[in-house]
Order: C-alpha cells, then sequence, then structure tokens
C-alpha cells in the first residue's frame, strides 16, 4: 500500500443509524492520556457520496422519477448497472419476476435462491434515509424465544430489562414521539416516570375509524378467531400509536412534522429523524468523515487483533478508483448493514490466514440472514378516511405480537396505512397516479374502474366534473394494511460472495433465501384475519398476488390452496448474531467480535431473532450501549 496509513483512535466503516450514533457518542467523550485528557480522534468510512449540503437535488431527483420508488431520490441513478456502480444497492426495480435472480440485472446475486429476499438498502452518508421512522420496542420474550417457547430459537444473550435505559436514551436521541400508556403491553414495562421525549403523532381518520369498529367483536366474531391461538378469547382488537422518530413538536431545531405522507421515501422538512443528523453533530465534534470510500479488507496481525482497513476511492458512480489507502486505528467497528458487513469480512482473506473471513471462526458470518415478510392488503371503505394526511403509519395493532401460539406459528405485527394504494397497485407508479390514469385513458390497472365500484361502465374513461367527483370519492376511501411477519433463523438462508463484481472488481453479495414454515404459518394466519377485519370494516377487498410474482407460495387454508405472497420490511436482520459462545455466534453482548479483541459489529446483523418490531431503534440502543463499552475499554497507544 502507497503511502503512510491514516492514524485514528477509532475507526468505523459505514456511517447509518448505528455508525453515526457511536461516532457522535465517542467524538464528544474526553479521555485520559500520558499528556492529558483529549478527544477520540474518530474516523468515518462511508462507501457513497457524503452528507449534501441541503436535500433539494434528492428531492428533484424524486420529482422526476418515473418509479416512485424508496429508493429513487438516492444515487446511483435506478436504471444503472449493478456492474457499472462502485457502491452499488439494491432496489424495488430489481425485484420483478424478470430480474430479481440475474444477477446482471439485480446487485445482489439471487441466482438459486428458493424464494427472493426482498429488502432494499441505500449505501450513502447517513444510510437509509428512506426508512419509515417507526421505533417500537422489542418486547421481553422476543429475547428470549428458545426459553419461552420451547422452540430452536437462540436466546438473546441479554434481557429486554438489560437494554431498558439504553432505550431510553436512544429514543431521546432520535427524538421519539410516543405514549407510554399505549404501549405497556406483551410484558412492556418502561422506567419509573418515564415518558416519550414528545407526545404522540395524533391518529389518523383512519385510525381513528379502525379503533371504533374493531373495539367490540361479537360472539360469534371472538368464536371464529380461535385460529389465532391466543391465552385468552379476543374480544376487541386495539389500534394504539405507533411511536416513532418523528417530532409531533419542534425538537432539536427540528421542525414538527406536516404531514407530507412520502416518509418513504424522503421527509421534505427533515422533520424525521435520520442519521445525517446525529452524523453532523458528531464532524462538529471533530469526527472526521470520509465520503466515496469503499473499505475492501479488514486487516488482521499475527496477534490476531485488527490491525488496518484497506480501502478504495473513487468520485463518480461508475468509477474509476481514484486511488487507494489504509486506516490504523486501536478500535474498529464495522457497521455497514446487514448485507455489507458480512461482505467486507468475508472478502477480508488476509493471505488466505482468515480464508473464511474475518471474525468468522464460528462459519456464522453471513447466516441466519432475516427480514420481516409483509403480507400487504388494500381495499376500499364504505366510508371516506381521506388519505394522504400526516406520516404513513400513526398507529398499528401490535397486541398479536405476542402469546402462546408462537410455540407454533410466527407473531407479526398489523400497521395501518395513511397512503391508501401509492405502494400496492400499478408496480412502480402507485396511487392516486395509476387510478388517475386509469380514469382518463379507460383502462383498469388499479382495479378501480369497473362497474360494482365506480356504478359506471367498465373501463370507463372519464373527464371534467365526473373526472374528479369519481376520483375524489375512490380515492378518499382507499386504505392499506400490512402485516409485518416475525422470520424464524435459518442458517441456510445467508449472505456469501458472489462471481459477479461492481465497478471496482469486487464481489458482489450473493445471497440464499427461503422463508419456513413456522414464518409461512404466521403469514396464513394473517390472511384469516385479514379477511374478518375486512368485513368488520364493511370493505371491498383489492388484495391480489401478482401473476408470476416470485415472492408467491401456496398454502391450504380452511380445506382452500391460497396464493399468498409476501414484501420485503428493508429490515436486514441476523448475518452476525450476538451470543455468549463464540462456537455459534459472532459478536459478544456488546457486539465486540470474538475472534478479535479490538473489532466491533454493529447494527441489526446482530439480532439473533427479529420478534415484529421495526429494528432501528434497538439497533440504535444497542450501538449507545456498544459505544459506552469502547469508551470503558480503550487504552491509547502509547
Amino acid at each position: 500500500m502507497a503511502g503512510a496509513c491514516i492514524e485514528c483512535d477509532v475507526a468505523i466503516v459505514g456511517s447509518g443509524f448505528a455508525g453515526s450514533l457511536i461516532a457522535k457518542q465517542l467524538s464528544e467523550k474526553p479521555i485520559d492520556t500520558p499528556t492529558g485528557k483529549r478527544r477520540l480522534r474518530v474516523v468515518i468510512l462511508e462507501a457513497g457520496p457524503g452528507v449534501q449540503p441541503n436535500i433539494n437535488g434528492y428531492m428533484r431527483s424524486f420529482y422526476k422519477a418515473g418509479a416512485k420508488v424508496p429508493e429513487s431520490p438516492y444515487p446511483p441513478a435506478l436504471a444503472s448497472a449493478p456492474s457499472a456502480v462502485v457502491a452499488g444497492r439494491p432496489t424495488a426495480l430489481m425485484l420483478s419476476a424478470s430480474s430479481w435472480n440475474k444477477p446482471e440485472h439485480a446487485y445482489l446475486d439471487q441466482e438459486g435462491s428458493t424464494l427472493p429476499f426482498k429488502s432494499t438498502y441505500e449505501r450513502l452518508a447517513g444510510g437509509t434515509s428512506h426508512w419509515m421512522g417507526l421505533t417500537p420496542r422489542l418486547v421481553p420474550n422476543d429475547f428470549r424465544m428458545g426459553e419461552q417457547y420451547r422452540l430452536p430459537f437462540p436466546n438473546w444473550p441479554i434481557s429486554y430489562e438489560t437494554l431498558m435505559p439504553w432505550y431510553d436514551k436512544a429514543e431521546e436521541e432520535l427524538g421519539v414521539s410516543g405514549d407510554v400508556a399505549d404501549h405497556s403491553f406483551a410484558g412492556l414495562t418502561f422506567s419509573p416516570g418515564y415518558a416519550y421525549p414528545m407526545p404522540r403523532i395524533p391518529p389518523s381518520i383512519f385510525d381513528q375509524h379502525v379503533n371504533e369498529t374493531l373495539a367490540h367483536l361479537t360472539d360469534d366474531e371472538t368464536n371464529s378467531l380461535e385460529f389465532l391461538g391466543t391465552a385468552a378469547p379476543v374480544t376487541s382488537l386495539t389500534a394504539r400509536s405507533l411511536p416513532a422518530a418523528r417530532n409531533s413538536q419542534p425538537y432539536k431545531k427540528r421542525r414538527a412534522c406536516a404531514g407530507n405522507t412520502s416518509c418513504i421515501p424522503i421527509c421534505p422538512i427533515q422533520a424525521k429523524y435520520d442519521a445525517t443528523i446525529t452524523l453532523n453533530e458528531a464532524t462538529n465534534n471533530g469526527a472526521k468523515l470520509m465520503d466515496h470510500t469503499v473499505a475492501s479488507e479488514i486487516l488482521v496481525d499475527a496477534s490476531n487483533r485488527v490491525s488496518g482497513i484497506n480501502f478504495i476511492t473513487y468520485k463518480e458512480e461508475a468509477g474509476p478508483r481514484t486511488g487507494s489507502g489504509c486506516i490504523k486505528a486501536t478500535i474498529y467497528v464495522i457497521a455497514a448493514n446487514g448485507i455489507e458487513t458480512p461482505r467486507l469480512l468475508l472478502m477480508s482473506k488476509n493471505g488466505n490466514r482468515t480464508a473464511k473471513g474475518v471474525a468468522n471462526s464460528s462459519d456464522m458470518v453471513g447466516r441466519n440472514l432475516m427480514d420481516h415478510p409483509q403480507f400487504l392488503s388494500w381495499g376500499l371503505l364504505p366510508v371516506q378516511v381521506f388519505p394522504y394526511r400526516g406520516p404513513l403509519v400513526t398507529s398499528a395493532i401490535g397486541d398479536l405480537c405476542d402469546g402462546p401460539f408462537r410455540a407454533q406459528r410466527a407473531a407479526f405485527r398489523i400497521s395501518l396505512g395513511n397512503e391508501a394504494w401509492t405502494a400496492t397497485v400499478g408496480g412502480s407508479g402507485g396511487d392516486p397516479h395509476v387510478s388517475t390514469l386509469d380514469f382518463i385513458n379507460g383502462v383498469n390497472l388499479s382495479g378501480l374502474n369497473k362497474t360494482h365500484t365506480t356504478k359506471l361502465a367498465d373501463n370507463s374513461a372519464l373527464i371534467g366534473t365526473q373526472l374528479r367527483d369519481t376520483l375524489g370519492n375512490l380515492i378518499s376511501r382507499q386504505f392499506r394494511i400490512a402485516f409485518a411477519v416475525e422470520q424464524s433463523p435459518d442458517a441456510n438462508n445467508r449472505v456469501t460472495l458472489s462471481s459477479a463484481t461492481d465497478a471496482l472488481e469486487l464481489p458482489r453479495p450473493k445471497i440464499a433465501y427461503n422463508i419456513s414454515d413456522y414464518t409461512k404459518q404466521g403469514i396464513a394466519v394473517a390472511f384469516r384475519l385479514k379477511k374478518l377485519i375486512f368485513a368488520k370494516l364493511g370493505a371491498e377487498d383489492f388484495t391480489q398476488t401478482a401473476d408470476g410474482d416470485p415472492a408467491g407460495f401456496d398454502m391450504e387454508i380452511e380445506g382452500k390452496t391460497v396464493r399468498l405472497t409476501y414484501g420485503g420490511a428493508g429490515h436486514v436482520m441476523g448475518t452476525y448474531r450476538m451470543g455468549d459462545d463464540p462456537k455459534t455466534s459472532v459478536v459478544d453482548p456488546f457486539q465486540r467480535s470474538h475472534d478479535h479483541s479490538n473489532l466491533y459489529l454493529v447494527g441489526s446483523g446482530t439480532f439473533p431473532t427479529v420478534g415484529t418490531a421495526n429494528p432501528t431503534l434497538t439497533l440504535s440502543a444497542l450501538a449507545l450501549r456498544t459505544a459506552d463499552d469502547i469508551v470503558r475499554r480503550f487504552k491509547p497507544r502509547l
């Protein structure tokens, strides 16, 4: 390697939620050295572009994009071939039936995979900016699935009670709006006197309608729900406000949510937290961000400590490389998400001294890839609920995220969507765009342009006031409900290295993925519950599995064969799990590598199991706990 290596105290790869939180915590805490107190010298390597001075460029990209998919505001261009991009990423457009398992079209090489892994992510400063912002906590039994339900699942090496104070700190750091009373269920408790940093986001009209409708179930309805397998009969379903890292009032110099309903892919006023906020605080404290810098190998010395990280630099999305270098530190943190972190570890061969990759004596790196497969449903209500007002999701039905049924099948959390059919119809276009064009052009991609719904001729072509009134009536009655289903860990679901490469000639991730019968049974129960909810709401069901959907599978439900499908939640978890036993896990309870004492692997890849809660709050709490451990252990080099 030409030239001297960059030297620092802590080198962090990745500037998403975990990387930015650790960088901020470390950069603001002074340490004792032989020459006096000083702040830790922190350097962050980021594969993508740096923090933009504002989001106007991203907003322009979003407005101009023909496909309003989660990745559309962010680089690289959606049409880019994965082999021609330096910092590649999976996108929703790569998951079509014709391209998902073809590495020439899709960044993730899923050739030979049983079912598609359907989640996507970004590689840019601040990490996955297109998240929805939801921050529920895991419930206590999520940490002890093997013990509680006698399943072949690992228990976490920490408990909910251990993580509780770190949840408190993470909610303050991100700025979470919520209500403790709404979340005192499924064994969840809070620190004495605890209150969320901000009041909850007000429930939408749809939330209120669902809550009122499902507040009382008839005896027949309660009896028909015995298939849920709950400890007590289900006599009501409660829609509770969902905690979110979104301002309900001004907080930390950020504005309150203005209800733009574009949380995915971008909040135009940054009322929703994203990691660039913390990243800016870290760099203001003196941390150094090196963007357009791709970590290519982790170096390990003869004493089995990490001794450096090699990297490649570039300027343009398609390359070429503009240079290379290395960084040397006392402590190393890999925070590159649940796919890019194992990819880097597996690429790091050290002249074949770490032939299986760094931190991989257990052969667990890359294994147990998990998501929250989403069963998505949508319909038309008999009353107007006026979607497109407020955030995408403000409430959820969470009481079914735990119970004795978990010994037999996966749990789920039910989120109520305020964005109508934006994410459900017309492929990549979404509503209201698709339905509007349907009624202008006399076609029926959305399914709305038909007699029994509109009382007009099939595939009507409308103009003027008739077009306006028809769309105003129909779109104001649209709704979406999603079931985020727990996925069981499976060592055969894994990330390895592909023979397909990116523009730097580095191997891209290869994915092997399937969902278990345990998880499929959870989706089947979600389907059955959806039918009851729709009937109770008096809703017309428009849910359908698209012909040729690669995520489709058949289940026997109530004596009939039903074609079901799932979507990705964007929750990449499990690929370098934590545990007490170095033979069956990759990191310890502080996310420190069992193999290398000065290496930490952070993020949701350390989750042994996934429960049903969105992972960002939990990985943030774990990151803050890890930062505290680094400070306690840190000994400066003399």
